[in-house]
């Protein structure tokens, strides 16, 4: 069985046609060789930049790509960035053709690798199934690489999103892979649009797990694209922006949703960032603090605290001490009865005793009726 799968794969070597696009191969013909004369990195390389697919070309080649991508095409300029686009530029493009017979290898030399590895004796055939598996990784190599302008054009639509370029590129790239890996030609679909979708899947989960300051669950960040994305429908069509209630019915969600989500949308912003020319001012500067007192609020404790000393000073020491620590005068923090005894080295009893006699004082003092909201 599988020498039936396999044979035209290794017939192909033996009457010198060599698999398409298997570049930098002192066997392949010198034709799919790129003009450098080395084979593109695939995994190792971080891949940068790249215009959108264009549409087949009347030679029947499948593009995925202009042939030679130029720098600028994603707004880099690096050296690295124009090594690397020239790289891919010269890669060959494939046709439908073409993709189907690596795609055949790769399923041969999958096939290999298992027999290979379920084999636990010695087998006449292991040289010939070793030659396939080898085949089948150089195929998924040559398959992977002339793709790689597909996840350009992929990636960069997903750019000020909070990942660079370079690393949603990279991230495509994994998609790419996983791809190959599992695209099955005999359903008749072209391998372009099969790795569309797991491209895109691999960027989008990178974005729901890397760019953001707090992770969103990938759930959420799903529901939050779909809600941006009609945001922009509706935005575009109508030069309006749509209010919660149009948002919620063309997502299909809550109008309490849809407001939830939007929140998330909000970036969190650093208390340290400088606001202004002067590096002197920080965003935090500039924040409310809710739990401070208002000036009208922290002049009328004050005022109390005085009333309340003034007060405190017709009392003994202890008492003084007992009615400070059951609430909080001193630092805010009350006491239970049995921490005020440990404190004094007398039982919680005789601790109310003292607070009983101590606030019947007060309350026959000339200020009770100002105090007695703050007493209780």
């Amino acid at each position: 069985m599988l020498r039936a799968e396999v044979v035209p794969v290794v017939r192909s070597r033996v009457e010198g046609r060599a698999l398409p696009s298997q570049r930098g191969r002192p066997d392949d013909d010198p034709a799919e060789t790129s003009t450098a004369g080395d084979p593109v990195p695939v995994s190792g390389a971080v891949p940068v930049g790249g215009p959108p697919p264009a549409s087949p070309a009347s030679t029947g080649r499948a593009s995925t790509g202009p042939a030679h991508p130029r720098a600028d095409d994603v707004g880099g300029g690096t050296d690295l960035t124009r090594h690397y686009l020239r790289e891919i530029g010269r890669i060959p493009l494939l046709t439908a053709t073409e993709e189907v017979r690596l795609a055949r290898a790769i399923e041969a030399g999958v096939l290999a690798e298992e027999r290979l590895t379920a084999s636990t004796a010695p087998s006449p055939d292991d040289e010939y199934l070793r030659e396939v598996a080898r085949l089948g990784r150089q195929a998924k190599a040559s398959l992977v690489e002339a793709n790689l302008r597909l996840v350009v054009s992929i990636a960069r639509r997903y750019t000020r999103r909070g990942l660079p370029l370079l690393d949603l590129i990279q991230e495509g790239n994994v998609g790419l892979i996983r791809a190959v890996e599992r695209f099955d030609h005999a359903r008749g679909f072209k391998f372009s649009t099969y790795a569309t979708w797991w491209i895109r899947q691999a960027i989008s989960r990178a974005l729901a797990e890397q760019s953001r300051t707090i992770r969103l669950p990938v759930h959420v960040v799903d529901e939050l694209n779909r809600v941006l994305r009609v945001l922009r429908a509706i935005a575009q069509s109508e030069a309006r922006d749509p209010t919660v209630q149009e948002l919620a019915a063309a997502a299909s969600l809550p109008v309490d949703r849809v407001v939830e989500l939007l929140t998330y949308a909000e970036e969190p912003v650093s208390l340290q960032s400088p606001v202004g020319e002067s590096a002197d001012n920080t965003f935090g500067d500039f924040v409310e603090d809710t739990d401070a007192l208002s000036p009208e609020e922290l002049v009328a404790q004050l005022m109390l605290r005085d009333q309340v000393e003034q007060v405190l000073d017709g009392l003994s020491e202890r008492e003084r001490a007992v009615v400070r620590l059951r609430y909080g005068l001193h630092d805010g923090r009350t006491r239970t009865l049995e921490e005020v005894g440990r404190e004094f080295g007398v039982t919680r009893e005789r601790v109310r005793q003292i607070e009983h006699r101590t606030l019947t004082k007060l309350r026959r003092n000339e200020w009770a009726s100002e105090l007695r909201d703050y007493l209780g």
